[in-house]
């Protein structure tokens, strides 16, 4: 029974990396409604509660969501295959298009994904329903999810969301008498290996990036760098690629760049799987042919993506433990609260861009980011309520907003 259901759970997740457009935020939308409306592997509570710890790491959050899951159902192994079903259709496609630029439609690309954002946002601002719906019940929370969501509209700091989780969270701590104790607590035993590898392999990345001159080495400690600093995504990890690999590196150009950011948001999956296309694009004047090409685009998605599945498997290991006490239950209500802020925020965000940002970008980035694609309203409110309705694949609206701007010129 538990071999079919794992099977199960690997297929729903291959069908999440070929249909969740738009980012994490709505990739957490389309998890909240098979991984726990549908298919109920966990509470809406509990996906919440791992999508929050997880924003408190650096990583792609989307992908370590992911991993945690496969891990709570089925321990590593699971775990690591749930991994590599969510990130290989998104890295094989974005290698593709690496590997095919110079015969890449541009412009077909921008005119197939012209109705999916308003249909991401569709998505987001269910999810903000269903989420708020479930976890916010006190008068606390409401005050905890509106000001998580003005802040996180106004302030789009990288370092805002995880500042905003802790804050919840240690707001609500002072609650913990609400909670029963725990009778015969586990005791916390932390197992080191997954954080000692972490380090070690950013340690051993950077000794080897400074001594070598082989550039696969060279871009997988650039990537494993990046992603063990960068909170909050795809969002803010994409204009710290542009101000290392093209400003500064030239390992690509800026119009070549954009178009990669365009591909990925094009395509369904984690957005950190653009390392794999800048990999490629790096690797093309080495001399190495299409092997070369391709050894980069390894070594670009593998330095992006392990050092936050490292951090993951480290943490989620004593999680259970931690979250015994009552003083932790009593944090996770306002972590919790500000999550499902950050997901209106998000809403918001993706629906009306702040026409001014308070984040600091690089000014090729900056020029390039602040050119939005109008968004049909209609588009979103019947997004909305076909996923209230509950009749709608997610699958079949993705592909109807694909199929209508492949048709619509």
């Amino acid at each position: 029974m538990r071999h079919r259901r794992n099977i199960i759970f690997l297929k729903d997740i291959a069908g999440l990396a070929f249909t969740a457009f738009g980012g994490p935020q709505a990739h957490l939308a389309m998890m909240f409604r098979l991984l726990v409306h549908k298919r109920r592997y966990l509470t809406a509570a509990e996906l919440l509660e791992l999508q929050a710890l997880c924003a408190l790491l650096p990583g792609p959050t989307s992908t370590q969501t992911v991993t945690a899951i496969g891990f709570r159902l089925g321990g590593p192994n699971l775990a690591y295959l749930a991994l590599l079903v969510w990130c290989l259709p998104a890295v094989s496609i974005m290698t593709l298009a690496g590997l095919l630029l110079s015969h890449f439609d541009t412009a077909f690309t921008g005119r197939l994904v012209q109705f999916v954002q308003p249909v991401a946002v569709g998505f987001v601002a269910f999810s903000a329903y269903r989420i708020a719906e479930q976890v916010v019940h006190t008068k606390t929370a409401v005050a905890l999810l509106v000001a998580a969501a003005l802040l996180a509209y106004f302030f789009q700091y990288p370092g805002v969301l995880p500042v905003l989780l802790l804050l919840g969270g240690a707001i609500t701590t002072f609650r913990y008498r609400r909670h029963a104790i725990v009778p015969d607590k586990k005791p916390i035993r932390v197992e080191w290996a997954n954080g000692a590898l972490w380090l070690g392999v950013f340690v051993l990345a950077a000794t080897l990036g400074h001594y070598t001159h082989w550039l696969p080495v060279r871009l997988f400690e650039n990537f494993y760098r990046n992603g063990s600093l960068v909170f909050g995504g795809g969002q803010v990890l994409a204009p710290l690629l542009f101000a290392e690999f093209v400003e500064y590196k030239h390992y690509l150009t800026g119009p070549e760049f954009l178009s990669g950011l365009g591909f990925v948001q094009a395509i369904p999956g984690p957005n950190f799987s653009i390392a794999s296309y800048i990999g490629v694009l790096a690797m093309r004047h080495q001399g190495e042919g299409a092997g070369g090409q391709l050894l980069g685009a390894a070594a670009g998605a593998a330095g992006i993506f392990l050092p936050g599945t490292f951090l993951i498997f480290f943490v989620i290991r004593f999680w259970d433990s931690l979250r015994q006490y009552r003083v932790v239950k009593a944090s996770l209500e306002g972590v919790k609260a500000v999550s499902a802020g950050l997901v209106c925020a998000a809403a918001l965000l993706l629906y009306h861009p702040l026409p001014d940002r308070l984040l600091p970008l690089p000014g090729a980035w900056a020029h390039a980011h602040g050119v939005q694609l109008p968004l049909n309203p209609l588009l979103v409110g019947a997004t909305f309520l076909l996923l209230l309705w509950e009749r709608v694949p997610s699958v079949a609206i993705v592909g109807a907003a694909l199929l209508a701007g492949a048709l619509v010129k």
